[in-house]
């Protein structure tokens, strides 16, 4: 039943509003002073407010501002006399709903407080579906709808209002940015920042920086003191990618960071207080490398309070088909190219494929497809996926000539492709080795420069850290 607190220090006043309102089927409390009102508002939960402007203990306006802290979207109407018109309408400035004059209509009354209910309804639906399509919609439509990720979704919704450290383990390309994102914006720091870092893609000489910041002159070149990214999230959350790649001397300071809620920029005197919520995601077994590599066993377990594990695409099919036509739809807007959908042969043939890249590789085959396709997206379009397919369901003879190219030489190219993807990451993982897990010092052995090599360990699943 909905309820209706009704606040005023006349008894009489209070029995007449109740007796209306109860014959509409509404539930009613009463207040007769200012406090008390407040007390009922925050225990009671009243779904409308009729306040009178001339309480006892206090006033109606400081009360009216009060309740707004309380419950900003409770329905206030104001009481007053006809003589303090401008009074109800300064109120009304303030966040009241509505004003009634004494003596009043009980027919105006009524109607006003199921306007004001109406209003409360809307409300109520309105943030309903903001939650609906901010949190749990959206990372269903972005990640797929099928039981592993329901089971996600309901991981994500159990955590996200609290503060844990939260630990998101997953294969590249399996979305554990989203998910971060996600908790993000289900949690009470939705307003404030949310600040992404990927730890890999950072020198180790500069990742202390990055994280914590510095004063100016703390080492040459720094003319001006600059805010690491913890004093940027302040308030929000900051969410550390392929933390895994942290180098030791950071990860203590790190877990100091954590255990102090505070951090000292590089040439501070004293340390800065913070106020960060941490999500942490790795594309390995972060408890393996405290045992196998240089991770602290200590900094794990202060992440890993709320660990979540993303399943690789190829353990969840049902979610394939719906990914590839959102990605088709997207593509085709931005490529401007009207793709019409996915033909049969086309679904089975990413049905078949094992998606080593997972999500991020359908989304970048979905794009290419739609770029090469006159309309309905075949198998055709999808390439050397598209072939492998047709092979494997045994009419890879009647394969089609694609661009005017035999299907068995598109097929060598494929397999050349194939062996010098695989001697790339043969010699990325011997010079990780090498170099101890040192990326700036692998890419000197490559010779060649940090930011490619990042990219291909992203691409290859590769771990800076050595097996």
């Amino acid at each position: 039943m909905l309820k209706v607190l009704i606040v005023d220090d006349e008894a009489g006043i209070r029995d007449t509003v109740a007796g209306l309102l109860a014959a509409e089927g509404l539930e009613t409390i009463e207040a007769q002073d200012g406090e008390a009102a407040l007390d009922l508002i925050e225990r009671a939960a009243p779904d409308v407010v009729i306040l009178d402007l001339g309480i006892p203990k206090l006033p109606g306006m400081e009360v009216l501002r009060r309740a707004r802290g309380i419950a900003p979207d409770l329905s206030i109407i104001m009481l007053t006399g006809v003589d303090d018109v401008r009074t109800a309408v300064e109120a009304m400035q303030l966040g009241a709903t509505d004003y009634l004059t004494k003596p009043f209509v009980p027919l105006d009354l009524t109607l006003r407080v199921r306007r004001a209910l109406e209003r409360r309804a809307l409300l109520d639906e309105i943030h309903t579906l903001k939650s609906e399509i901010t949190h749990g919609r959206s990372l269903a439509a972005l990640m797929g709808t099928s039981r592993s990720i329901q089971g996600l979704i309901h991981r994500v919704q159990q955590v996200a209002g609290s503060d844990f450290t939260v630990l998101i383990q997953g294969e590249t390309g399996t979305g554990k940015e989203l998910v971060a994102r996600a908790i993000h914006h289900q949690s009470g720091r939705r307003d404030k920042p949310f600040i992404a870092i990927d730890c890999g893609a950072i020198p180790d000489t500069l990742i202390e920086s990055e994280l914590f910041g510095y004063e100016k002159g703390a080492f040459t070149g720094a003319e001006r003191r600059k805010e690491g990214h913890f004093q940027l999230a302040d308030g929000g959350t900051l969410f550390l990618d392929e933390v895994a790649n942290l180098p030791p001397p950071v990860q203590s300071k790190l877990l100091r960071a954590l255990q102090e809620r505070t951090v000292w920029p590089l040439g501070a005197r004293t340390a800065v207080g913070v106020d960060v919520r941490i999500i942490a995601a790795c594309n390995v077994a972060l408890e393996a490398e405290t045992r196998t590599g240089p991770f602290r066993p200590d900094l794990y377990y202060r992440l890993s309070e709320f660990p979540i594990t993303l399943p690789p695409l190829r353990e969840r099919r049902d979610d394939i088909a719906p990914l590839a036509a959102r990605f088709l739809e997207e593509a085709s807007v931005e490529l401007k190219r009207p793709a019409r959908g996915l033909a049969p042969d086309a679904v089975r043939a990413l049905l078949a494929h094992a998606w080593p890249g997972n999500v991020r590789e359908l989304r970048n085959v979905v794009r290419r497809a739609v770029l090469v396709s006159r309309g309905v997206v075949t198998a055709d379009d999808l390439g050397v996926l598209g072939q492998d397919a047709a092979r494997r369901s045994g009419d890879g003879d009647a394969a089609p000539v694609v661009s005017g190219v035999e299907p068995d030489v598109t097929t060598l190219k494929a397999a050349g492709n194939q062996g010098a993807a695989e001697a790339e990451q043969r010699a990325i993982r011997t010079a990780l080795a090498a170099a101890h897990g040192n990326k700036s010092e692998a890419a000197r052995l490559l010779k060649t420069d940090f930011k490619t090599l990042h990219v291909k360990m992203k691409r290859f699943g590769i771990s800076a850290r050595p097996s």
